[in-house]
């Protein structure tokens, strides 16, 4: 249940646990798409239309628990966790239990307001929350993140996790080559992210690893027809972009940050007393 996280995910986190693979967001460069391959699903329309289910989650999850090391957890990286299916399995309120009970520090990653239904628990649990905001461009947000809630929703819920007591920085990626990462833009978001009250923001450029690449390629031949050729010079096999690039992005980025005063970067997460120390024997 609590699984390696692969590079492509762009997380600090080196496990994490996913109650659901696929994605109603829709996102075309998403990561995450790669991993429906392994399920016998394809990466496109299956990723965003067949979103597969983890029941058994909670249960699987404190048996691994009982027997972890104490490493950080990501919580939502195949997958957003307070995505719509959330509404009807309401297996996060069971994953943030077990987890605060074992003491291990974890970040849940989303961009759904549905993570205030479980703000309080949350905040009592010590978690980390990072909410995914690329860009302030509703225009892009429209071509590349379908099925989310736009930019300024996401501001307000990083507001209202603030005020709530939650620790929430905002996951600023992916950064998408070309079309999101002028000057301009990147201090568009981050003044904004800033006004928002968020602690940190981590920058991330768009990574493109298999059936990623393919499906948003596929969409930028049509969206941007202009840009397939730049891409593919930008990107190696394994579907990381440039290091020359992603490093001038990322200072980019940690420039504003210290203009805003904000820092940069995922931060150390730090582990928790378990909430029911073991019983002693008499």
């Amino acid at each position: 249940m609590i699984e390696r996280v692969p590079v492509w995910a762009g997380v600090s986190e080196g496990w994490g646990v996913s109650p659901y693979r696929g994605c109603a967001h829709a996102c075309v460069g998403c990561g995450a798409r790669s991993g429906h391959g392994r399920l016998g699903l394809d990466a496109g329309r299956d990723f965003e239309t067949r979103v597969v289910v983890r029941p058994n989650v909670v249960v699987r999850l404190r048996a691994e628990l009982a027997r972890w090391g104490g490493e950080p957890v990501a919580v939502g990286v195949s997958g957003d966790v307070y995505q719509v299916a959330e509404r009807t399995y309401r297996l996060m309120p069971g994953v943030v239990a077990a987890l605060a009970e074992a003491g291990v520090p974890f970040t849940v990653y989303t961009k759904s307001p549905l993570v205030l239904r479980d703000a309080g628990v949350l905040a009592e649990a010590g978690a980390s929350v990072a909410v995914s905001i690329a860009f302030v461009d509703e225009r892009i947000r429209r071509g590349v993140e379908p099925g989310a809630v736009g930019a300024q929703a996401r501001l307000e819920l990083v507001s209202a996790l603030v005020e709530a007591g939650v620790a929430c920085r905002v996951r600023m990626g992916p950064v998408l080559p070309l079309l999101s990462d002028a000057a301009d833009q990147l201090g568009a978001t981050v003044r904004r992210i800033a006004a928002a009250g968020a602690v940190a923001v981590e920058p991330v450029v768009l990574r493109l690893p298999p059936g990623t690449r393919e499906w948003y390629l596929e969409w930028l031949g049509g969206a941007h027809p202009e840009l397939v050729g730049r891409y593919e010079e930008l990107y190696d096999r394994s579907g990381l972009p440039s290091a020359g690039y992603e490093e001038r992005i990322v200072g980019q980025i940690g420039q504003l940050c210290r203009a805003y005063g904000l820092a940069c970067g995922a931060g150390v997460a730090e582990r928790r007393e378990p909430r029911f120390g073991q019983l002693a024997l008499v």
